[in-house]
């Protein structure tokens, strides 16, 4: 299966985000999952590439010219698409995949898991999203998501339809189990 990671090109202020990135990474390549990502070569994508690539797995990046032209592309990777937007980056991402987990990252990240459970409202993509709650960084964007449910902006069903799990082997888990 094809899984694609939206997280950060940081690494954030605790060492835990970083060893969720590499047990992810280990995690996918030991299931025989490809890696779909932002391609970059930094921050908790670069850590979560590259555990893959340790692990003899394969890792497919897209990353826009602009970033790629900031020496940002992860040039070790198995294949790395350039394209020339991001939204051409998430529209490619999302065409490679047939599953979606969201990590502690930043304004792109929550661009990436916001855009994706969107589509994944509207019927554009049948594709499980998950998310990775690392150190519980998304219970306030969780707690916001029922405030949404309760107050009638969103269908419980589709906040329902998210896999969330606090550790990567739980999360792969339920999201790769035969349905």
């Amino acid at each position: 299966m094809n899984i694609c990671v939206f997280c950060g090109s940081g690494t954030g202020g605790n060492p835990v985000y970083a060893e969720a990135a590499r047990t992810l990474g280990q995690t996918l390549a030991a299931g025989n999952h490809t890696l779909v990502y932002g391609g970059g070569n930094i921050g908790l994508m670069g850590i979560v590439a590259d555990a893959v690539l340790q692990s003899g797995g394969r890792v497919i990046g897209v990353i826009p010219d602009f970033l790629m032209q900031k020496e940002v592309g992860h040039k070790g990777i198995t294949q790395l698409e350039v394209v020339g937007s991001m939204h051409e980056r998430k529209r490619r991402m999302a065409d490679l995949a047939q599953a979606f987990i969201a990590m502690p990252g930043g304004w792109g990240t929550l661009d990436e898991l916001a855009e994706i459970l969107t589509w994944k409202q509207l019927g554009l993509i049948k594709a499980d999203v998950g998310i990775l709650n690392t150190n519980k960084y998304f219970d306030a964007l969780l707690s916001q998501m029922e405030k949404m449910v309760q107050d009638g902006f969103l269908a419980a069903s589709n906040f329902a339809s998210i896999t969330i799990a606090s550790q990567p082997q739980d999360l792969i888990g339920q999201l790769t189990a035969p349905q």
